[in-house]
C-alpha cells in the first residue's frame, strides 16, 4: 500500500511539474548570435521553456549586425517549430562582425532551405515596438545575452504606428522587467558593454523598470555543451553547432564552453534565486569606456546574482534542457 501511494505521488509531482504554466512569462530575447557560441545553448533553452509551457516567445532580435545573424536566429526558430516568431535587425552603427570560424555562415547554408542574409527582415526597434505595443501593461520581461545597441534604439524611438507613446513610455508602460548577460560585478570590463559602449551607457543609464544583471563571472565557471555536442545529430542545429565550434572555434579543441547567456534565459523565465543568490538594489553604472562598477549606495532597481551552487549543479541543469528534442519531432 505505501508503495502504491509513493508510486502516485511521483506520478502527480511528474504531472505538475511537466503541466503548462498558468501564467507564460511574456519574452522577447534580444542577442548578437554569433562572436560565440553560448548564444545557441541560450536560444535552445529558450525554446525548452516555452515547449514546457514557461514563456511565450513574442520576438527575437539580433544585436550583431554581422550578415547571417537573424538567419541563425531563424535556423533555431524553424527547427523548434516556431518558424512564425518575428525576428528584427539591428541599425547600422551596431557591431558587425562574427566567430573567426564564421559559424554563422556555415550553419544558415547547411540548415535554411534558402539563403537569407540580415536584408531580409525589418529593423529590430519596429519589432521591438510592435511586440510590446500589443501586450499587456506591465507584461513583458527584455532578455538581452548581447549589445544594448537595440535597446538604446528603442528608448530614443518616437511616436509610430504601433504606438504614439516614446520608446522609453511604450518600455515603462509595457516592460516588467529587462534581464541582462553583462557585466562583472562588482566591477570591470565586459564584452557586451564594451563593444558599444555608449548604447550601454544610454541604456542602463535611462531604463525605466527593474533590471537583474548575469554577470561575466557567473556563466564562465558553467561549463557545457558536451553532452549536446556528443550526441552526433546532424539533424539538430544545436548539437552541430557546439560539436563545430569544439572543433574549429579557438586554435585548441574544446569539450565545453562557458554558459553566460543560458544563465540570463533561465533567471528571466524561472525564479532566479532558486538557482542564483540575488544582490541588492543598488545602481549598475557604465563609463563612457565601457567599463563598470556598483553602486550599493544608489536604488536604481537594479540587482545581480551570485553563486549559490556549485558550478557543475548548474551546468547539469542546463545541459538536460539542451538536450530537448523539439515538440514537433515526438509526436
Amino acid at each position: 500500500m505505501k508503495r502504491n501511494r509513493y508510486l502516485i505521488l511521483v506520478l502527480l509531482l511528474a504531472a505538475a511539474w511537466m503541466a503548462p504554466a498558468k501564467n507564460p512569462v511574456k519574452i522577447i530575447f534580444d542577442t548578437d548570435m554569433g562572436p560565440d557560441f553560448d548564444d545557441v545553448g541560450a536560444i535552445t533553452v529558450l525554446h525548452v521553456l516555452a515547449d514546457n509551457g514557461e514563456c511565450e516567445i513574442l520576438a527575437c532580435l539580433a544585436s550583431d549586425r554581422y550578415p547571417t545573424v537573424a538567419p541563425t536566429i531563424e535556423v533555431f526558430n524553424q527547427y523548434f517549430g516556431k518558424p512564425d516568431i518575428p525576428i528584427g535587425v539591428a541599425a547600422p552603427g551596431a557591431p558587425d562582425f562574427s566567430a573567426p570560424n564564421h559559424w554563422n555562415d556555415s550553419i544558415v547554408a547547411k540548415f535554411l532551405d534558402q539563403p537569407k542574409t540580415n536584408d531580409d527582415y525589418p529593423a529590430a526597434v519596429e519589432v521591438y515596438r510592435k511586440a510590446l505595443a500589443a501586450q499587456p501593461n506591465k507584461s513583458v520581461t527584455i532578455v538581452t545575452v548581447g549589445f544594448t545597441s537595440n535597446l538604446d534604439d528603442l528608448l530614443k524611438s518616437g511616436p509610430d504606428e504601433f504606438s504614439p507613446l516614446s520608446g522609453k513610455e511604450l518600455v515603462q508602460k509595457k516592460v516588467k522587467q529587462w534581464v541582462a548577460m553583462a557585466g562583472a560585478l562588482p566591477q570591470g570590463i565586459e564584452f557586451n558593454v564594451i563593444k558599444d559602449a555608449s548604447a550601454s551607457v544610454y541604456a542602463f543609464q535611462h531604463w525605466p523598470t527593474p533590471i537583474l544583471l548575469s554577470g561575466f563571472e557567473i556563466g564562465v565557471q558553467i561549463l557545457t555543451g558536451k553532452k549536446v555536442a556528443e550526441t552526433g545529430d546532424v539533424s539538430n542545429p544545436v548539437a552541430w553547432a557546439y560539436a563545430y565550434n569544439f572543433e574549429s572555434y579557438a586554435d585548441q579543441k574544446m569539450e565545453k564552453r562557458c554558459s553566460w547567456d543560458q544563465t540570463a534565459v533561465l533567471c528571466a523565465i524561472r525564479n532566479p534565486e532558486n538557482f542564483f543568490y540575488v544582490n541588492g538594489p543598488g545602481k549598475f553604472e557604465v563609463a563612457e569606456d565601457g567599463s563598470n562598477t556598483w553602486n550599493p549606495d544608489a536604488d536604481a532597481q537594479h540587482f545581480f546574482l551570485t553563486h549559490k551552487y556549485t558550478y557543475q549543479h548548474i551546468a547539469d541543469i542546463l545541459d538536460e534542457l539542451m538536450l530537448h528534442q523539439p515538440i514537433k519531432n515526438n509526436q
